[in-house]
């Protein structure tokens, strides 16, 4: 039996990319939610780790407005993406044209049905814009 006490919550999705601070701002655009920044402190434990451009930034986040919502993690990997993702995000369009707007910030149209589209972000991962 789980202990209410000690519910576990669903903290961060990972997503591994090559280059996690564009693909963080791809994402963030796509579910309008704010980009990533760098205030001060991240800027120096970026340099102590001998970072100096947050563009290097090894894991980014981007956070929905509620910041008890978890959280989405952009980590760089070394190995490119080799197979269809296991898991992917499913984001709810009101119209088309929103899918224009993914195109434009740098998605691919893979397939189109009845009600979805299948879409590739920037680094080749799979989602899907569902028509309300």
């Amino acid at each position: 039996m789980t202990d209410p006490r000690r519910q576990r919550r669903w903290r961060d999705l990972v997503i591994d990319c090559d280059r996690p601070a564009p693909l963080a701002r791809f994402w963030a655009a796509v579910l309008q939610w704010d980009p990533p920044v760098w205030d001060e402190r991240d800027l120096r434990d970026l340099a102590a780790a001998g970072i100096s451009d947050p563009e290097d930034d090894p894991s980014v986040f981007i956070v929905e407005v509620d910041p008890t919502r978890p959280r989405i993690c952009f980590q760089r990997v070394s190995e490119p993406k080799q197979i269809k993702n296991r898991v992917h995000l499913d984001v709810n369009v009101d119209h088309r044209s929103e899918v224009d707007d993914f195109v434009r910030l740098g998605a691919v149209v893979l397939a189109e049905h009845d009600g979805w589209i299948v879409l590739a972000d920037p680094e080749g991962n799979e989602f899907c814009a569902v028509l309300r």
